[in-house]
């Protein structure tokens, strides 16, 4: 497929730049992926979309506050993103602002005190070793909320929670897993009330989220790792319902990777444990676990719209898509969501 297949005009100002004014406001757009049919609806009332006896997978990811400023020997001050830590006490891997400046040796301080030294590379990234371990308390003290590029602001004390999901646990994303934005514990617990279950897995999200396919094909893009869990309390419930042909919704697109990394086709079962994906998901493609996605509205030529293309046909996606850019919905982290049915 072509990367230029997944290319769409929008229009800058529907990018949204603050989150809705309360938690649970934003509209929603349900999208038949059978017969490309939708519907104007509102997040409040997913509930009356949602399949009957349906299983809802939440990632519970926590944000890591994993954006802050380091300052050279030479009296520089650069922007760091920790993206996750090494199995070496102190190491970090970390992507930092002209990063092709900064060579093995180089030293950098944080909040006048704290040190640390560039000791290699590690892809794209690289990796630095703090004088002493850190933990995520230094976080908290000193990081910035890491926003996505395109959201063109400074962090405000509002993203501290906003950019978190109510649910959000295991601390490691550098990126939001955004579907989950839209719930409030009131609709968990009115969905819970209906008979809709949910379960959570985790999957941290990655910076490789925003990375363009730079590849004239979408064969060719090579897909960012990122690491999930998924426990055996959750495995249970999800093969549960696989067994009992129940639909299985996915909260965001996180989930749809972590559950079809660890199907195991063999067993016919989600397996329990941790593991690394790379799934790329684009069409054509056999989904094995789910049925159904929530999930935000994508940007263009990205990985996330070649896997809602692939649940829902590319034709059906973009029908949809130009419907929410006339309809003035947002689009992006902080914009409005999509139910896929």
């Amino acid at each position: 497929m072509k990367t230029k297949d997944l290319f769409f005009n929008l229009p800058h100002e529907l990018i949204a730049q603050y989150p809705s004014e309360r938690r649970g406001e934003s509209r929603l757009l349900v999208l038949n992926r059978e017969s490309g049919n939708y519907i104007d609806s509102k997040i409040l009332d997913v509930g009356h979309y949602l399949p009957k006896g349906c299983l809802l997978v939440l990632n519970n990811s926590r944000v890591r506050k994993a954006r802050l400023y380091g300052e050279s020997e030479g009296g520089g001050r650069f922007e760091f993103l920790f993206l996750y830590p090494l199995e070496e006490a102190g190491q970090w891997v970390t992507m930092i602002s002209k990063q092709k400046r900064h060579k093995v040796g180089k030293r950098f301080t944080f909040n006048g005190s704290i040190g640390a030294t560039v000791v290699g590379e590690c892809g794209e990234g690289r990796v630095v070793q703090f004088d002493n371990p850190i933990d995520e308390n230094f976080f908290e003290t000193y990081g910035h909320v890491p926003l996505p590029p395109y959201i063109k602001r400074e962090d405000v004390p509002l993203d501290e929670q906003r950019y978190q999901t109510v649910y959000a646990q295991k601390s490691g994303s550098v990126a939001a897993p955004t579907a989950g934005l839209h719930f409030t514990n009131e609709l968990l617990e009115q969905l819970a009330n209906d008979g809709i279950e949910s379960c959570y897995l985790t999957l941290h999200v990655g910076q490789g989220t925003f990375i363009p396919i730079r590849s004239s094909t979408l064969e060719e893009h090579p897909m960012h790792t990122e690491r999930y869990e998924v426990s055996q309390e959750a495995a249970s419930t999800i093969n549960s319902a696989l067994r009992e042909g129940r639909p299985i919704i996915a909260v965001g697109t996180t989930s749809v990777r972590t559950l079809e990394s660890a199907f195991d086709p063999a067993s016919g079962e989600v397996m329990a444990g941790s593991g690394s994906t790379n799934i790329f998901i684009y069409p054509p493609y056999n989904f094995k676990v789910i049925s159904g996605l929530l999930t935000n509205f994508h940007t263009p030529e990205s990985t996330l719209l070649a896997l809602v293309s692939a649940l829902a046909g590319k034709e059906n996606i973009f029908k949809a898509y130009h419907h929410a850019i006339e309809e003035r919905y947002h689009f992006f982290s902080y914009g409005d969501a999509m139910l896929i049915i």
